[in-house]
C-alpha cells in the first residue's frame, strides 16, 4: 500500500475502534451543525438580496430559527396516506437521508499523515480512504436519489409520481456529466483516492488546471441536489409540491435534512477535487509555513465549503426555475458532450506528456485537430445559412393566417406571420379620463 500511486493509504485502517467511532460521530455532528447554520444563513442572505426581513425572533438575531423549525416539524401531525405503499412510504425518507451522511466518510479534513493527536493517539484527519473513494461517493449519491423516486411512487398520488419521474431523469442526466468531470480528475491525478487527489494539487489546484471539469461539476452538483434553478422534482408552481406532497412532520423534515446534507457533501467534494481540499489558499500558504499542518487545515476546508454553500444560496436568490425541456437540454446536449470532448483532450494531453513530448508539441498535436474541427463547424453553419437566406429573399417571408393551435397544441408563429389581435372589450371609463390617460388633452388648462 505504500507504493505509488497510493502512498497515503497506509495511514488508514490502523485506528482503535473508539477513535473510529469518535471520527464517525464528528462527521455526523459536523454535517448537522453545518445544516443548522446553512438554513439560517440561507434565509438571512436571501432576505438581504431581496430587501426584506429575515429570521429575527428565535434566539439572538434569529440564529435559533433552524431549531425552532425542527421543533415545529416534530410536533406536526404525522400522516400516512391511506392508498400508499406504507413500507416504502416510510423507508423513502430514510433512504434519502442516510446515504447523504455516508458519503462524507471519505472527505479529508487534513493531511493523511498522523499529524494530530486525539487523546494521545496520533491519527489522520479523515475517517477513512481507499483506492476507489470517489466511486463510493458516486454510488452513495445515486442511492440517495432513489429515495426521492420511491417517495413519489409510494405516495399513490399523481403529482408526487411526476416529481419522482422527474427526479429519475434528473439523476441519469446530471450524474453522467458529474462522472465525466470526475474522470478528468482521475486521468490528471492518476488516483481515485481523495487524499491522493488533494496531495496532487500542489502547487496548483485542479480548478485552474481543469477549468471545464470544475464548471461542469458545479452545474451538475446543483442539479444533483435538486436546488434552484434545477428544483424540478419539487416544482411547486406546476406540481403543487412534487415528490414530498404527501409527507408531513418528521418524514418531511428528513427530506429537508437530506437536501441540505447533500449540499454540504457535494460542496466538500468540490473542495477536495478542485479547490485544493484542506490546503490553505495561495496568499496564506506563501507566507505561513504552518498553515497546512496541525489543526489549521480543518479551517480552510470549512471555509471553502461555506463559500460553495453561499453559491447555492446566491443561485436560489437570483435565478428563476428552468423549464423542464431547458433543464434536460442543458444536461444531455451541453454538459455531456462538452465533458466528453474535454475528457478526450485531457487524456490526449496526459498521454503525450507521459511519452515525453514538450509543451509546444502537445499544443500542436492536440490544439490543431480541435481548431480544425471548430473551423469546419463554423464553415458548415455559414454554408447552411446562405441557402436559407437566399430562399427567404426569393420567396419572401412566410405568409398566411396564423393558427396558434395547429396540430392540436400551442405553436409559435413562423417568420412573417403575425399574431392575431387580442379581442378587448370597450373601456367603461369616462371619455375625459380616457383622453387624459392617452395624453390627448395635455394642452388644456396649461
Amino acid at each position: 500500500m505504500t507504493s505509488q500511486p497510493y502512498e497515503t493509504l497506509h495511514f488508514f485502517g490502523q485506528d482503535p475502534w473508539w477513535l473510529v467511532l469518535l471520527k464517525a460521530v464528528f462527521c455526523f455532528a459536523f454535517l448537522v451543525l453545518t445544516v443548522l447554520v446553512a438554513i439560517v444563513w440561507e434565509r438571512k442572505v436571501v432576505a438581504w438580496m431581496q430587501l426584506r426581513i429575515g429570521p429575527n425572533r428565535h434566539g439572538p438575531w434569529g440564529l435559533l430559527q433552524s431549531l425552532a423549525d425542527g421543533v415545529k416539524l416534530a410536533l406536526k401531525e404525522d400522516l400516512v396516506v391511506k392508498g400508499s405503499d406504507k413500507v416504502v412510504y416510510v423507508l423513502a425518507p430514510i433512504v434519502c437521508a442516510v446515504p447523504a451522511f455516508m458519503a462524507f466518510a471519505v472527505i479529508p479534513f487534513g493531511p493523511a499523515g498522523n499529524e494530530v493527536s486525539v487523546f494521545g493517539t496520533r491519527t489522520a484527519m479523515q475517517l477513512t480512504d481507499f483506492p476507489v473513494a470517489l466511486l463510493y461517493i458516486l454510488a452513495t449519491a445515486s442511492i440517495g436519489i432513489y429515495g426521492i423516486v420511491l417517495a413519489g411512487w409510494s405516495s399513490g398520488s399523481t403529482y408526487p409520481l411526476l416529481g419522482g419521474v422527474r427526479s429519475a431523469a434528473q439523476m441519469i442526466s446530471y450524474e453522467i456529466a458529474m462522472g465525466l468531470s470526475f474522470a478528468a480528475v482521475f486521468v490528471y491525478s492518476g488516483s481515485m483516492s481523495t487524499s491522493e487527489i488533494v496531495a496532487h494539487q500542489q502547487p496548483t489546484w485542479f480548478a485552474a488546471l481543469l477549468p471545464v471539469s470544475f464548471i461542469v461539476y458545479i452545474i451538475a452538483m446543483v442539479g444533483e441536489t435538486n436546488r434552484a434553478p434545477f428544483d424540478l422534482p419539487e416544482a411547486e408552481g406546476e406540481l403543487v409540491g412534487g415528490f414530498n406532497t404527501e409527507y408531513s412532520s418528521l418524514k418531511f423534515a428528513m427530506f429537508m435534512l437530506a437536501e441540505y446534507v447533500n449540499m454540504v457533501t457535494v460542496s466538500a467534494v468540490a473542495s477536495t477535487l478542485f479547490l485544493g481540499g484542506w490546503r490553505a489558499p495561495w496568499p496564506v500558504s506563501t507566507f505561513w509555513e504552518g498553515a497546512n499542518h496541525g489543526w489549521w487545515p480543518m479551517l480552510w476546508i470549512t471555509l471553502k465549503i461555506q463559500l460553495l454553500l453561499f453559491f447555492f444560496i446566491w443561485l436560489r436568490g437570483t435565478l428563476p426555475r428552468f423549464r423542464y425541456d431547458q433543464f434536460m437540454k442543458l444536461g444531455w446536449k451541453v454538459l455531456i458532450p462538452v465533458s466528453l470532448v474535454w475528457l478526450v483532450l485531457i487524456a490526449s494531453v496526459r498521454a503525450l506528456r507521459n511519452e515525453g513530448y514538450g509543451f509546444g508539441q502537445v499544443v500542436l498535436y492536440v490544439g490543431a485537430p480541435v481548431g480544425a474541427v471548430l473551423l469546419l463547424a463554423l464553415v458548415r453553419d455559414f454554408l447552411r445559412k446562405q441557402p436559407e437566406e437566399a430562399a427567404t429573399a426569393e420567396n419572401g417571408p412566410a405568409e398566411g393566417e396564423f393558427d396558434p393551435m395547429a396540430g392540436g397544441y400551442p405553436v409559435p408563429p413562423l417568420p412573417g406571420q403575425v399574431l392575431p389581435p387580442v379581442p378587448r372589450r370597450p373601456s367603461r371609463a369616462p371619455k375625459q379620463l380616457q383622453d387624459a390617460l392617452n395624453g390627448a388633452d395635455h394642452s388644456e388648462g396649461s
